[in-house]
């Protein structure tokens, strides 16, 4: 199996650690030396303690899936003999209270719209197995256990 790193940096600027007054902004380095700013959601810890040009985790953890299961609907819909030439999921997570009373994410919503060329172009009922497909193939949704629906945007 493959082993995937990444290493958050996190510095105390000048604000009052002890009174809960300090920035949480920091910084996402992946193994491939991309960096990205992150910071606390502002709906978690209002601005100025939080970045809200940054990403928040919980943002991170919806793009993970929709990239995820767009990266194999590429593959399933490629093997499948569809040339996919354009995809966008504007995916929505849902933070709120789970089975046990604990904040959580507990819904992930995908929309996504796939743009489809060529002679061989998939009707509904193609794109819902392929859909369908991907996300039982998708490694990040078969981790967790939030509850995560596809809602795929048919183009005609």
């Amino acid at each position: 199996m493959s082993e995937h790193v990444a290493t958050v940096t996190w510095q105390c600027d000048r604000g009052d650690f002890s009174a809960d007054r300090y920035s949480r902004a920091h910084l996402w380095t992946f193994d491939g030396g991309a960096e990205v700013a992150a910071s606390s959601s502002p709906d978690v810890v209002p601005v100025p303690l939080s970045d809200a040009s940054a990403v928040d985790p919980e943002e991170a953890f919806v793009a993970s899936l929709s990239s995820c299961h767009m990266l194999w609907f590429l593959s399933i819909a490629r093997k499948r003999g569809f040339v996919v030439e354009s995809y966008r999921d504007r995916a929505a997570g849902r933070l709120g209270k789970d089975a046990d009373g604990k904040l959580a994410i507990t819904e992930v919503v995908l929309h996504p719209e796939a743009r489809f060329s060529g002679a061989n172009i998939p009707d509904a009922t193609q794109l819902d197995s392929l859909h369908h497909a991907a996300h039982a193939s998708c490694f990040i949704a078969n981790s967790v256990k939030t509850e995560i629906r596809c809602e795929p945007i048919y183009i005609t």
